[in-house]
C-alpha cells in the first residue's frame, strides 16, 4: 500500500470572493454542537418538537404519491413550484385578509431560501436594509453576503416604533417578524401594525414580512399580516417547517407581480426547483384540511411547555432578571442584570449541564450582551424546570 501523500504548506490557489468574507457561522448551529454532549439540557435550538411531526400522515401520503404519480414526483419540476400547492397557499391567505393569486406564490427550499432570494434580488453592495432590534439571526446571515448597510429601527415591546421609521428612509426594505418573533417572542399589536404600514408607505419603504410562527398562537390568533394592509409594498414569507416538519425544507414567498419574475429567476439559478416529491407529499397531507386538526395539537403541547418555563423562571431566576411571557411561538427572551455577559456565562452553564443562545448575535448593531434566548418546545416540562434551575445557578456563580 502506498503511503498517503505529504501535506504541503504551499499557498492555496483559491481566491474567495469578497462576499465570502462576510459569511459567518451561525452561533446557534455552533451551540447545537455543544448540546450533543450527553446530559446537556438544551434550551438553545429553535427546533420544532419531533413529537409534533405527523409521521403516519406523511407515510400514507408518500405511499399515495408513489402509487398515483411516481414518474412526475421523481422528475424535474417547475421552478415556481407544484401548482396545486401554490393554489392551496393562495387560498389560505384569504383567511388572513390577503387577496393573493397562485401566480404570486413561489415555493422555496425552506423560508430561509426565501430570505436569500430577497437579498439576491433587492440588495446592492452598500445599499441600506432596515431590521428590528433584536432580529432573526438567519436573516442577518442571508443578507450579509450581498454587502448591505444594515440599519436598526428602534423598538419597544410591541416592535419597531413607527415614529422612528425615518431612520430607515431610503432602505431597500424593512425586515420584520410581527408574530412571536425569533428571538424576542413578541407579537405586534394590530394598532402597531397599522401605524407601521402607514409610516412605511409615507416614505416608500417596502416591507419583507417573515411569518414562520404565526400559526403557533396559544390564546388568540395574531392580527392580520402587514401584507393585508399593503400588498403591493410587501413580500411575505411563510413556512411548513413549524406546522409539519422542518426536514422537508418547504417554504414559500408571496411577492407583488412586478417583483415575482426576478425572484423566480434567482430561484432557477439557485437550485432549479424545490424538490417536487416533497411538495406533492405535503400537498397530499394538507389538501383536505389536515392542518385544522393537527396545528391545535401543537399549540396545546407548546402552551404547556411555555407555562412550565414561565413557572421555572419565576421560581428560580435571581432578582434583576426580566423576561416577556410569549403568547405564542417557541421562545422566551431574558434580560440579565446589567454587567453580566451571556456569552461569557455560557461555558459555565454548559459545565453545569444546560445550554441557551446568547442574545448578542441577534443584534445588527449595538448588541445587548446581557440577553439570552430560551426555547421551550423540544424539552419536557421536568427538564425545562431543571434547565432553568441550572441557568440560575450559573448566574449566581457569576455574581
Amino acid at each position: 500500500m502506498n503511503p498517503p501523500p505529504l501535506v504541503t504548506t504551499a499557498a492555496s490557489p483559491w481566491q474567495p470572493a469578497r462576499r465570502a468574507a462576510r459569511m459567518n457561522p451561525s452561533v446557534i448551529r455552533e451551540i447545537l454542537k455543544v448540546t450533543e454532549r450527553p446530559g446537556i439540557i438544551s434550551l438553545a435550538g429553535g427546533l420544532p418538537s419531533p413529537d409534533s411531526f405527523p409521521i403516519d400522515a406523511m407515510r400514507e401520503a408518500t405511499t399515495r404519491v408513489l402509487r398515483d404519480a411516481p414518474r412526475e414526483a421523481l422528475q424535474y419540476a417547475a421552478s415556481e413550484g407544484y401548482a396545486p400547492l401554490r393554489e392551496w397557499v393562495a387560498d389560505q391567505m384569504a383567511s388572513h385578509g390577503m387577496r393573493v393569486s397562485a401566480a404570486q406564490v413561489l415555493i422555496t427550499t425552506g423560508s430561509q431560501q426565501g430570505l436569500d432570494l430577497v437579498g439576491k434580488v433587492l440588495i446592492d453592495p452598500g445599499s441600506r436594509v432596515a431590521v428590528e432590534a433584536p432580529t432573526y439571526l438567519g436573516a442577518l446571515q442571508a443578507f450579509a453576503p450581498y454587502e448591505p448597510e444594515v440599519v436598526t429601527v428602534p423598538c419597544d415591546d410591541d416592535g419597531p416604533l413607527p415614529e422612528a421609521l425615518h431612520v430607515a428612509k431610503g432602505s431597500r426594505f424593512l425586515y420584520m417578524l410581527p408574530n412571536f418573533q425569533n428571538p424576542s417572542g413578541r407579537c405586534m399589536s394590530e394598532a402597531r401594525r397599522a401605524a407601521l404600514v402607514r409610516s412605511a408607505r409615507a416614505i416608500d419603504l417596502p416591507i419583507v414580512e417573515d411569518n414562520p410562527y404565526g400559526d403557533l398562537w396559544f390564546d388568540t390568533a395574531p392580527p392580520p399580516p402587514l401584507a393585508s394592509r399593503w400588498a403591493e409594498g410587501t413580500v411575505y414569507l411563510g413556512s411548513f417547517s413549524k406546522v409539519l416538519a422542518p426536514g422537508l425544507r418547504l417554504g414559500y414567498v408571496i411577492a407583488p407581480p412586478e417583483l415575482y419574475p426576478k425572484l423566480l429567476q434567482a430561484k432557477q439559478a439557485a437550485d432549479l426547483h424545490t424538490p417536487g416529491f416533497n411538495q406533492r407529499v405535503v400537498h397530499e397531507v394538507i389538501r383536505d384540511g389536515f392542518l385544522r386538526e393537527h396545528v391545535p395539537t401543537i399549540r396545546a403541547r407548546y402552551q404547556a411547555q411555555r407555562d412550565a418555563m414561565r413557572a421555572a423562571l419565576e421560581a428560580h431566576m435571581p432578582s434583576g432578571c426580566h423576561w416577556r411571557v410569549p403568547s405564542g411561538g417557541m421562545f422566551f427572551w431574558v434580560t440579565l442584570p446589567a454587567g453580566i455577559d451571556a456569552t461569557a456565562l455560557l461555558p459555565r452553564a454548559v459545565e453545569l449541564g444546560m445550554a441557551y443562545v446568547p442574545g448578542a448575535a441577534f443584534f445588527a448593531a449595538e448588541p445587548q450582551h446581557n440577553t439570552l434566548r430560551l426555547s421551550f418546545v423540544t424539552v419536557a416540562p421536568v427538564q425545562i424546570a431543571r434547565g432553568v434551575e441550572l441557568l440560575a445557578q450559573a448566574l449566581k456563580s457569576a455574581e
